[in-house]
């Protein structure tokens, strides 16, 4: 069957923002507009199709990253709906990972917000290039410039309107057109009723102040365009829009545009703004990755060359287990098989599905630049490679955020056991954020993940996808050990039996290192005091010590050990000896050393009336906050602060509370810090009561 829509003419985009700011409800506006939906589902009445699962149309907010496929003026357009709450900022990271391109959704009135920030980075992180959109200009307090000047202070985006709004709040009618120079009024409550007329004499001044801003933009990107600005030619809406696109694509300038998604207005200019600006597969470079041997590869968008793409995303449904795949060259069939250089493993594609949110359209071929489903995959993970057999190329993995809160759980019966334990693994394996252990003391069972609504929608789709009753404990901050300074401990093992002994013998130097940079083994003995082959036994023996610290028995981090010496018996050394030596020497050294305990901390962002500034700061010092900034607009105050995560649980319920309903909260995790003193006597005196 052969390819529908040329490669220059696909769009992979993902729509990207703060929590509330928009991005479903756009979603279902480009699908009512692109004629994918009939009907314009709204997210506050559980209507919205790229919610679909019951937690997001209960909640109305979107948790799991959800794919569609439309067409706008003969371009196809790969669309993923990303949520916007920090707990799932996974399902942004593994789409922004595959996405040619991304519209960053700002709302109007508030500009920038944290989780903004964070999904930007994200995007820088892949190199995606993006178009800003703000949002709800019909809403009290919408400020179009407000937002557009935030984009460069706390992005430091190269933020260029094309478009400017006609009117604000409730006036706001339409968008001024600063590359065709043209106003277009919306007239009907659906949106396709539009007129296009010349620039009102009101707005005009500001429409060639910002034209020509636009204009001289774009002229930097082309030596010729240059010369024609400089001479004071006018420049062709061709050569705008190739010399926006251009720079778009390189990431040196962010278009911007304007509207309300709610209101119908402003979607036909933003679907344009996405055919017209962002690329497509042939638009960025090809995918690096590396051959068997560690040699750099590159994946060129193309139909002909050896088949390599990325599996990003599992998800299990009541019809099976689908893999979301990104296709970056070749061409896929189903009933083909293909090699898994993650796990080394073949697999069969046999059945290839389009998405359409949570339903399925089967095809039999798809292309590189494709986003498809593939089902039936058995041994294919977030992350792994799959790519042509004769053509092995591993291309590059996602990093995984680790857990920052954890809570017990426990099936109601003994015999829902078996049943919960193979309900965790299918979620563990769609969502790499959260995980799932025992306790080796306790045997309980231990689920982690990004944030208390994380494990929440998890424990429910337990029960409502699985039915596995369960009772779940309070939930437990994932808090960290490491070590201040150095220090040197010995570890020495003998064991002496009937038979043959146990030997093993080492001295090591522990020092802390910097937050984040991990653990850090280093052999520096001489002499051979201990074989070579027994050295990496120490190191393992250190790793698996370090999984469990000796103050409360939570996981060591960031700290470096350096072997300096040792000694071993010809007869009884053993690898399993070294092993248990140099657990030894790690417990030694953190009872003895300077052994601190580290919480998360994290980003916060509060918006409250000004009239409750007080009283929400005063909360926030009683909760070991650190406030970083605040800022007045428009009678309300956004707050910006460090606070460890321990000191959150209920906030949101807490805020509300203080502020009569009308004070509203996201964070995120910042990073790890030491817990003072008083209330590390307490984690500790708590681990221990548990033991």
């Amino acid at each position: 069957m052969p390819r529908e829509y040329a490669l220059n003419k696909v769009r992979n985009i993902g729509i990207m923002a703060h929590i509330d700011a928009g991005k479903t409800t756009t979603s279902e506006r480009i699908l009512f507009y692109t004629g994918k939906t009939h009907k314009i589902g709204e997210v506050h009445d559980g209507g919205a199709t790229m919610d679909w699962m019951v937690q997001e149309q209960e909640r109305g907010i979107t948790i799991t990253s959800a794919a569609t496929t439309c067409i706008w003026k003969d371009h196809m357009i790969n669309l993923i709906d990303t949520p916007g709450h920090v707990d799932f900022t996974m399902e942004v990271e593994r789409s922004l990972r595959v996405l040619d391109g991304a519209v960053e959704v700002f709302t109007a009135k508030e500009g920038v917000q944290a989780q903004s920030i964070k999904v930007w980075n994200q995007a820088n992180k892949y190199g995606v290039p993006r178009i800003a959109y703000v949002n709800k200009m019909d809403t009290l307090g919408a400020d179009f410039f407000y937002a557009v000047d935030q984009m460069k202070e706390m992005l430091g985006a190269n933020a260029i309107p094309v478009e400017l709004p006609i009117g604000k709040e409730d006036t706001f009618e339409g968008v001024i057109d600063l590359v065709e120079m043209k106003a277009i009024y919306f007239r009907d409550d659906e949106g396709k009723v539009m007129d296009v007329v010349e620039i009102p004499a009101e707005y005009k001044a500001q429409a060639d102040e910002y034209r020509a801003a636009l204009i001289e933009a774009v002229a930097e990107t082309d030596d010729s365009l240059l010369e024609k600005f400089f001479a004071g030619e006018e420049l062709s809406v061709d050569e705008i829009r190739k010399a926006i696109r251009q720079s778009t694509c390189e990431l040196k300038m962010l278009p911007v545009l304007c509207g309300s998604s709610y209101k119908n207005k402003g979607i036909q200019e933003l679907l344009d703004a996405v055919v017209y600006y962002l690329p497509s597969p042939t638009d960025i470079p090809p995918m690096a990755g590396t051959d068997m041997n560690g040699n750099p590869i590159e994946c060129a968008a193309d139909d002909k060359a050896p088949l390599a793409g990325l599996a990003f995303k599992i998800a299990t449904d009541q019809f099976g287990r689908l893999t979301f795949f990104r296709i970056y060259s070749g061409c896929l069939k189903s009933g083909s098989y293909l090699l898994n250089t993650t796990t080394g493993e073949k697999e069969r594609i046999s059945r290839l599905v389009r998405m359409h949110s949570n339903s399925r359209n089967e095809i039999s071929e798809a292309y590189a630049g494709d986003i498809v489903a593939i089902i039936g995959l058995k041994d294919t993970a977030t992350g792994d490679t799959l790519c042509d057999e004769s053509k092995p190329v591993k291309l590059e993995n996602m990093d995984y955020p680790d857990p920052v809160i954890s809570m017990a759980i426990e099936p109601k019966t003994k015999g829902d056991q078996e049943k919960m334990t193979n309900a965790l693994l299918k979620l563990a394996g769609e969502d790499p954020s959260f995980r799932f252990s025992t306790n080796r003391e306790t045997g309980q069972t231990i689920i982690a993940g990004m944030g208390e609504l994380h494990l929440n929608i998890e424990v429910d789709r337990l029960k409502r996808e699985y039915g596995v009753e369960c009772n779940v404990g309070a939930p437990q901050v994932a808090y960290k050990e490491t070590l201040r300074g150095s220090i040197e401990a010995t570890g020495k093992y003998i064991r002496q039996s009937g038979g043959k002994g146990q030997y093993g013998h080492c001295v090591v130097k522990f020092e802390g290192l910097e937050p984040g940079e991990g653990y850090k083994f280093v052999d520096a003995t001489v002499g051979g005091s201990i074989p070579k082959e027994y050295i990496p036994a120490v190191d393992k023996g250190i790793r698996e010590a370090c999984q469990s610290g000796v103050l409360a028995g939570y996981p060591t981090v960031d700290f470096k050990a350096t072997v300096l010496d040792g000694s071993y018996h010809e007869v009884d050394s053993s690898e399993s000896a070294f092993m248990i030596a140099g657990s030894m020497a790690f417990k030694e050294a953190f009872k003895k050393g300077n052994s601190v305990i580290l919480e998360p901390i994290m980003k916060v962002e509060i918006q409250v009336p000004d009239k409750y500034l007080g009283d929400v700061l005063g909360d926030l010092s009683r909760r070991r906050g650190n406030v970083i900034g605040t800022t007045l607009k428009n009678g309300n105050q956004t707050i910006e602060g460090e606070v460890p995560l321990s000191e959150m649980s209920g906030y949101v319920t807490d805020l509300r509370s203080l502020t009569q309903g009308r004070g509203d909260s996201s964070m995120e995790p910042c990073k790890y810090a030491e817990v003072p003193r008083n209330i590390a006597e307490k984690i500790i005196g708590d681990r221990a009561k548990k033991d």
